[in-house]
């Protein structure tokens, strides 16, 4: 019962779809996806000393349908890569993607057969973030650029079209792991 659903044929007014951006980015609710040491880091971004809850997120989810930003940290296994597709089909829409760490963007130095050679062989990733492992403030500083992102997508039929559109392009140009996306 979104605001999508709501208006008649895919319709909004630019300044509306500002106005849900703005109120979108200022509720996620990640979920959490530690697989390495940098969810020890991302644990550390809930304490007082960073406080992520001033920017609406004093939430982790431990369900994927009530969360809205997966935060994967740490090094994904050939074994975990369709359980984090899994995870990821089960979010409800919108939803976003934080790889956090070099192993998680890019396979970091497990450079082998078992590990997947970044997460965006998986699901499509809207921020990356480098660092073994990244600082609590490293990660903040990502969300707050997620944040922007949000406020400028777009709501309805024409998000629909831009999500499919650039997972399909990001997953055809990943040639490790192939994943069949519907819509």
């Amino acid at each position: 019962m979104g605001l999508e659903e709501k208006l008649p044929g895919g319709i909004l007014l630019s300044t509306v779809e500002k106005v849900a951006g703005y109120v979108r980015k200022g509720s996620l609710w990640p979920a959490t996806f530690g697989l390495a040491c940098c969810a020890i880091e991302m644990m550390a971004t809930a304490s007082p000393r960073v406080d992520i809850s001033r920017f609406g997120m004093e939430r982790f989810s431990a369900t994927p349908r009530q969360a809205d930003l997966m935060i994967v940290a740490g090094r994904v296994s050939q074994k975990m890569a369709p359980v984090l597709r899994q995870v990821y089909d089960q979010m409800a829409e919108p939803k976003w993607v934080l790889a956090m760490g070099v192993c998680a963007s890019s396979g970091g130095m497990f450079n082998n057969y078992a590990i997947v050679q970044g997460v965006d062989h998986v699901v499509p990733v809207d921020i990356y973030l480098p660092g073994c492992p990244p600082r609590p403030e490293m990660l903040l500083h990502a969300i707050l650029k997620l944040h922007e992102k949000i406020a400028q997508m777009p709501l309805g039929v024409n998000r629909a079209e831009a999500v499919h559109a650039a997972e399909v392009a990001a997953l055809a140009g990943t040639g490790s792991l192939r994943q069949e996306v519907s819509r």
